[in-house]
């Protein structure tokens, strides 16, 4: 379905609206359950309440927000704003009291669906009522698209906007270009004669700045009755590379798949995708509250996998599920005899989530079965891209491989702690039944106060949304995160290594589109009978292109 651009639908509305205008000065109003477009990774529209102040927006939160004596409190009952919301500025908006994305007449007919209107501070309409605290809240509805798998970056607030130069949407296909830079600076702080050892090389050496990557690419929709959502991303082979080398880099496609609705809720996912098994592993990296995933993630978890995804949500989107089958034949040119095949599934459980989706518990598992074609390595660098391969079981005849993930995560407003555990089963005919595990605590803490949101469709949290950038008065979010990851690659006749890491990580989002981190890592490993310790800080900045 097209969405008429927003400027001209405000516009040819309030050209309409003299008919009933009913200009008031609203001065303060607090405005409850309005949907909004929030472009997180799956462009879902998000319930949230809305405060205007002395007619400027103050605050746009799905935080509950009190009702003070001199303000006018509404209830917008899940309808659906349409307009510009910057923080700090006069409002212009319009709320309709359905979702025009799933009912095309409402654009048709905006007249007649508006149910509150405000331009410039004005207010021209207002059919809302006041609260009634002992109404029972509707269940979110979902809406927007339908993919499993996020895209490797959150979509902008402007997917929506038709006006933007890399935005189109014709009769057939619509979509939005979008690219990413991320720059990394890395700095080795201590090694210990034992890391010496163990690794044969300075640490110093990896000492420098690099091009981290530079991914681009597109989402969008196929415009059938039920539109299937697409995903093409690719990056430049410039990782491992310094700012100053100068050579020409090839180009990879990392992402390519279509997701295609079935039956109501449950969605076909058909290419090169991320495996439906970890959070973490799901989880776009730029969104994630550490630079790097944990080294037990790395090791043990493929980046992307060529193959076929059928996922789903129940129980009012308290549980999610998604199996799957892969193969990497089509992106090697391999013989699909000749590959691995794996099969692969996880579900999702919130047994506490409160009204207003504040406070939740989340719950998964994940499991993952390979025939062990061309048998399995697991290796890893310190959570730190400029580095050498700390820990590595190097390449393991199999048989067979299982492998268990579990997952825990609690959010309260701006506190988020995560952990998974995954434990891995080799069978190999020259070494026996091998194990190898490991696992992770993340804890983030959004100083700012924003909350993390989470997606009830796929069981995983969005990006870090920014109440009010730096180039609009405020001082963006800020997040300080914090981890501790053990893996054990050891077993039996295979010393592929131990190693703990404490990680401590600092976010600035000055916008959306731009952010500053640094992370500092203590590396504790033990491998071949030596323990060496290291540290070190990665300093990172990453700008969305849109």
């Amino acid at each position: 379905m097209r969405i008429v651009p927003k400027l001209i639908l405000l516009a040819s509305f309030f050209c309409s609206s003299n008919a009933f205008a009913q200009i008031v000065d609203p001065h303060n109003v607090l405005i409850q359950n309005v949907y909004l477009g929030d472009g997180g990774a799956e462009s879902e529209a998000v319930l949230v309440n809305i405060l205007i102040r002395d007619n400027k927006l103050e605050i746009v939160t799905q935080d509950p927000i009190a009702i003070e004596d001199e303000s006018i409190a509404v209830d917008a009952r899940n309808g659906y704003l349409l307009g510009n919301l910057e923080i700090g500025e006069t409002p212009s908006f319009i709320i309709l009291n359905d979702d025009p994305r799933a009912n095309f007449e409402i654009l048709l007919d905006t007249d007649f669906f508006t149910t509150f209107a405000i331009h410039d501070g004005r207010l021209f309409r207002n059919n809302l009522f006041a609260p009634d605290t002992d109404s029972e809240t509707k269940q979110p509805v979902t809406s927007g698209w339908k993919a499993y798998t996020p895209p490797p970056m959150a979509l902008p607030m402007s997917y929506l906007d038709n006006t933007k130069f890399n935005k189109w949407d014709t009769e057939y296909v619509s979509g939005i270009f979008l690219a990413a830079a991320v720059l990394d600076r890395q700095n080795w702080w201590t090694q210990d004669e034992g890391s010496r050892q163990q690794l044969e090389q300075d640490l110093d050496d990896f000492d420098g700045g690099e091009i981290r990557g530079f991914r681009v690419g597109s989402v969008g929709t196929l415009n059938f009755d039920k539109p299937w959502v697409y995903t093409i991303f690719g990056a430049t082979n410039a990782f491992d590379k310094g700012f100053e080398v100068e050579r020409q880099d090839s180009f990879t496609l990392f992402d390519y798949r279509l997701d295609i609705p079935v039956f109501e809720n449950i969605n076909l996912s058909i290419g090169k995708q991320k495996e439906p098994i970890s959070m973490e592993r799901i989880m776009s990296l730029v969104n994630l509250p550490m630079q790097e995933r944990s080294s037990v993630s790395d090791a043990m978890l493929p980046s992307r996998n060529v193959g076929v995804v059928l996922s789903g949500a129940g129980a009012s989107q308290r549980w999610t599920w998604a199996g799957g089958v892969f193969n990497d034949w089509f992106d090697t040119g391999a013989d699909i005899g000749d590959s691995a095949t794996q099969l692969i599934g996880r579900v999702t459980w919130l047994p506490f989530i409160t009204e207003d989706e504040s406070n939740l518990f989340h719950l998964g598992l994940g499991l993952r079965q390979t025939n062990g074609k061309k048998g399995v390595q697991f290796l890893t660098e310190p959570e730190f891209n400029q580095s050498p391969i700390f820990v590595d079981t190097e390449s393991l005849d199999a048989d067979d491989g299982f492998q268990v993930n579990l997952e825990a995560s609690w959010r309260h407003g701006p506190y988020w702690v995560h952990a998974e555990f995954l434990d891995s089963e080799v069978d190999s005919p020259t070494y026996g039944d091998l194990n190898f595990s490991g696992y992770h605590v993340t804890g983030s803490w959004i100083l700012s106060g924003e909350m993390r949101p989470y997606n009830r469709k796929n069981g995983v949290f969005r990006p870090v949304p920014v109440a009010r950038s730096v180039y609009q008065g405020g001082w963006g979010a800020w997040e300080l995160s914090a981890r501790f990851s053990s893996l054990d690659l050891t077993d039996g006749p295979i010393d592929g290594g131990e190693m703990d890491i404490v990680s401590l990580g600092l976010n600035w989002w000055l916008s959306p589109i731009f952010n500053v981190n640094m992370n500092y890592r203590f590396i504790d490993n033990d491998r071949g009978g030596i323990n060496g310790q290291s540290s070190g800080i990665m300093t990172r900045v990453m700008v969305v292109l849109e």
